[in-house]
């Protein structure tokens, strides 16, 4: 099932000094939503910003879509306080918790898009039994817990296996990457089966974000 492209600024990589102002200017620029990822500094080894910080973006008048991606531990509690903040969509990791199907309901009951992330070493098997009940799968194509860093080749040939499940059940599910998406690249991920981009320091690094998107979008196209 082809489901169209879709550009995800992380706001890991923006001036947090002006949070709302970026994400207004991301949204503006072209992308289709914020992404927000969100570290405990144990399930990965950095420190980022919590619940809070998303009600204050809320607070501030922000109203744009936000994906937030918890990379983190303590994930039931934590769905909880992120959807009270303003989450639209919430990604936890299968890597997280013991008890994946009971986190994913909980997401979905407090009324946000339910996501499922995977690191690279995790095999596609694991999430099988849960596939049905996902909105989008996220295949992390680097280890979690910085950005900036180079996309692991073998991620490849994951996100199509991924794809070839998801279509071989018929789902709409969106398959997500996540780690050094590139205007180079890009359209190598997308042949592989991605279509939802979480672009972070290649997009907030340019001095003019609309005609970064552009770039991205001419290569989807």
């Amino acid at each position: 099932m082809k489901i169209p492209a879709r550009i995800a600024p992380s706001i890991l990589a923006c001036n947090l000094a002006r949070l709302s102002d970026e994400c207004t200017a991301a949204l503006g620029a072209g992308g289709d939503f914020v992404h927000f990822d969100i570290m405990d500094n144990a399930f990965v080894p950095n420190l980022t910003f919590g619940a809070p910080v998303l009600k204050s973006l809320r607070d501030d008048g922000f109203s744009g879509f936000v994906d937030v991606h918890l990379m983190t531990n303590d994930v039931d509690r934590l769905v909880e306080d992120c959807a009270a903040a303003g989450a639209n969509s919430i990604t936890i990791h299968y890597e997280a918790t013991n008890h994946i199907h009971r986190a994913l309901t909980k997401i979905q009951d407090l009324g946000c898009e339910v996501g499922l992330a995977i690191n690279i070493a995790t095999p596609l098997d694991a999430i099988e039994f849960v596939l049905d009940d996902l909105d989008m799968l996220l295949v992390m194509t680097i280890n979690p817990g910085f950005g900036g860093q180079s996309l692991i080749p073998a991620a490849l040939p994951k996100i199509e296996r991924a794809k070839k499940l998801i279509d071989s059940r018929g789902l709409n599910v969106h398959v997500q990457v996540d780690g050094g998406v590139k205007v180079s690249n890009i359209r190598t991920i997308a042949d592989a089966g991605a279509d939802t981009f979480v672009v972070g320091s290649e997009f907030f690094s340019a001095s003019n974000y609309a005609e970064r998107c552009a770039e991205f979008r001419a290569k989807l196209a």
